[in-house]
């Protein structure tokens, strides 16, 4: 691989990882804060709204950050990889522009009535604010995957005489099936990440034996929608994203799974490592049949492993793209069981008196982060070579008059720059858990 394009593949996959540890939370709290609201207005109990309140202001802290750390992906587009923003500028441009035009703003307007407005606006029109900040943080999620699952499905587009593509469809672009399921499972994805945060601060306190009112609300809330949205991750949002890999992007699939060889009764791996050069995988355990019934619906079904497809149509790094799927995978199927034992906890009414079970809630608030980040390696992996799947690869993409060089001196004030908001984000997080949902009198973020 050419060293100029590896510099900007790690220059725009370290931005965009850095980036997404923000805007993930924020999308999973949105919902989490409207449900706090909700209660608060039908039981008119004052907790729900400081509780509200308190993960407000832990829900700015993010958005600012997300704000500052997705601007530079913006401009990488042009400084970066010029040749896809030529190629691909007529169709990305319209979901991209929708984002920041209607989405951002509708959250950021929203955001600021819900953190300062709260006594002006009254509890009817707050609680309408928070649904507002849900929407629009939702709708920006939802411009931005429809952006990326055009990269991954292509449609709505006509490609001229010059080689650049342009939109005739833009209901076929915001409407791609491929989006509406990937959508889905990102939403959730942020969801399960703000239910493990919220039960994990609910835990901290319970622990500590303060704010316990207050953490009894994050706990119970954090692990029922977290049981919910875990459940959702793997039907039937992870179902039918599977289903739409097998069916459009088949060589992906074997990659992820680690099938070399096309199979009937193909077996789902759990465990083992892939061996390119001898074609196999090493140490393998795994479920008999399983990926024909989950790709096909039938034991029987044909799966076609890597030896199906020419090499230069092979994802470039097989050994990260399997270990990623499996990391998300694990790790979502562990969050099914923790959540679970919680829920059942909550149910018997032990869970807040069950003290190693809250040091496993409140341990485990970064797993979520690494799922996540998992998963959308997956996504970005498996579709290579391709910038846009079938069209556009990778290699054709880039910046070709960047060097390496300047690729690596940006990068490195990349890393300078984002380590310092990271010691920022750490401070300002602590803080506001250090002063813990304290009320107040005025009814605002202080």
């Amino acid at each position: 691989m050419d060293s100029a394009l590896l510099v900007h593949r790690f220059h725009f996959a370290f931005t965009i990882t850095f980036h997404y540890l923000f805007p993930q939370l924020t999308m999973g709290l949105a919902l989490l804060i409207f449900i706090l609201k909700t209660i608060a207005l039908r039981t008119n109990d004052p907790r729900y709204d400081t509780a509200a309140r308190f993960w407000g202001k832990i829900f700015g802290i993010n958005f600012i950050l997300g704000v500052v750390t997705g601007i530079p992906m913006e401009f990488q587009f042009g400084t970066n990889w010029s040749h896809f923003s030529r190629f691909a500028g007529g169709v990305i441009g319209q979901t991209l522009a929708m984002e920041g035009m209607f989405a951002f703003f509708l959250e950021s307007s929203f955001l600021g009535l819900f953190l300062y407005g709260e006594k002006r606006l009254g509890r009817l029109a707050h609680w309408a604010s928070s649904l507002a900040v849900l929407l629009g943080s939702w709708l920006s999620g939802y411009f931005i995957v429809a952006t990326d699952a055009w990269m991954q499905h292509p449609t709505g587009y006509e490609r001229t005489a010059d080689g650049t593509f342009h939109l005739v469809s833009f209901w076929a672009l915001v409407l791609n099936p491929w989006a509406l399921w990937q959508y889905l499972h990102t939403m959730s994805g942020a969801v399960v990440t703000g239910s493990f945060v919220m039960s994990a601060v609910g835990a901290y306190y319970l622990l500590a034996k303060k704010h316990e009112d207050h953490a009894q609300i994050f706990v119970r809330t954090g692990v029922t929608v977290g049981l919910l949205a875990c459940l959702f991750q793997v039907f039937p949002s992870g179902d039918q994203q599977g289903k739409m890999i097998a069916k459009n992007q088949p060589v992906t699939l074997a990659a992820m799974e680690g099938l070399f060889q096309t199979k009937k009764s193909a077996d789902m791996m759990i465990i083992g490592q892939p061996n390119t050069e001898k074609m196999k995988m090493d140490n393998p355990v795994y479920v008999p049949g399983m990926l024909s019934v989950l790709s096909y619906q039938r034991w029987d079904a044909e799966v076609k492993g890597l030896d199906a497809f020419p090499r230069d149509q092979w994802p470039d790094n097989i050994a990260l793209l399997y270990y990623s799927y499996h990391i998300m995978v694990g790790l979502g199927t562990m969050f099914i069981a923790l959540m679970a034992l919680s829920a059942l906890l909550l149910w018997r009414g032990k869970l807040f008196y069950s003290r190693w079970m809250l040091w496993l809630l409140m341990l485990s608030f970064p797993f979520p982060y690494i799922a996540n980040t998992a998963g959308w390696m997956t996504a970005e992996i498996g579709r290579q070579p391709w910038l846009i799947y079938g069209l556009l690869r990778t290699a054709d993409g880039y910046s070709k008059t960047v060097s390496a060089g300047n690729g690596m001196f940006s990068l490195l004030g990349f890393l300078g720059l984002y380590t310092l908001l990271a010691v920022l984000f750490l401070f300002l997080i602590y803080r506001e858990i250090s002063h813990g949902p304290v009320t107040s009198s005025k009814g605002g973020a202080h």
